[in-house]
């Protein structure tokens, strides 16, 4: 079987058929509340930040403005994800030894990621691997395994504000993968490195990187299950609203 990952739009294919990626799987079954309450927060922000530029938009009339405003969240996410895939690509070089050019925009993040390496000493194992498990249909992509103090580590990179629950579903459904592969042999089946004892973040920022431990019991693995099992049950779920039923027929009067 070929595990293909196109990192264009995230997406994942097993001998040509689309399997479901371990974060799209999370966010299918976990709810996110504050999702809402953020999204809805970012438009006020940037209606009571920029006057001058709602009034243009209200010159262009209801429609177009209602369409500008409401991407607001989504370029502000984006903005964050290109952040985020530049401190992935930098994380990845610099554990390996790699000198790199630091962006002027980034030099907190990177200072900050030099310390943890010089204070943990990680030993990488394996680094940005394609990952699937068959048996229970999904794949993904981890960051780091790493050797740190003798104990060994999976990892993920994350530049957000902080640090989630589902991180630790996510962390763990890669630890349970049956195995990963190279780009430049997907259909080479390697089995992942044994021993993974311990989960955890790298919460990477403008002032420093942590190492933030995960629950690394199993119990999220077996959360993550539960999740992907509603999000693959998503379109059953639309499924369940039929038809409107027509009027029942009056009796025939005598």
């Amino acid at each position: 079987m070929t595990l293909k990952f196109s990192p264009g739009n995230h997406r994942y294919w097993l001998d040509g058929k689309p399997i479901p990626g371990v974060t799209s799987l999370i966010k299918g079954g976990v709810p996110a509340p504050a999702l809402m309450y953020w999204s809805a927060k970012a438009v006020a922000e940037w209606v009571a930040d920029n006057p001058e530029q709602c009034e243009s938009l209200r010159a262009m009339g209801r429609y177009k403005m209602v369409a500008a405003l409401k991407e607001t969240p989504w370029e502000a996410r984006d903005t964050a994800a290109v952040r985020g895939t530049e401190v992935h690509a930098l994380a990845e070089q610099l554990v390996h030894g790699v000198e790199v050019d630091v962006p002027a925009h980034l030099t907190g993040h990177v200072e900050g990621y030099v310390r943890f390496l010089d204070s943990w000493q990680p030993i990488p194992v394996l680094t940005e691997k394609s990952v699937a498990n068959v048996q229970h249909w999904y794949a993904g992509r981890f960051d780091l395994i790493a050797d740190m103090a003798g104990v060994r580590w999976m990892l993920d990179v994350k530049t957000a504000r902080g640090v989630y629950g589902d991180n630790a579903l996510q962390v763990d459904a890669y630890r349970n993968a049956e195995f990963y592969v190279n780009e430049d042999a997907p259909d080479v089946h390697l089995p992942m490195p044994e021993g993974i004892e311990r989960l955890g973040v790298l919460h990477v920022t403008d002032s420093g990187t942590e190492v933030i431990p995960l629950d690394s019991t199993g119990d999220p693995f077996r959360t993550f299950l539960h999740a992907a099992w509603v999000a693959k049950r998503k379109d059953a779920i639309k499924a369940y609203v039929g038809d409107a039923l027509p009027a029942p027929a009056k009796e025939a009067v005598a």
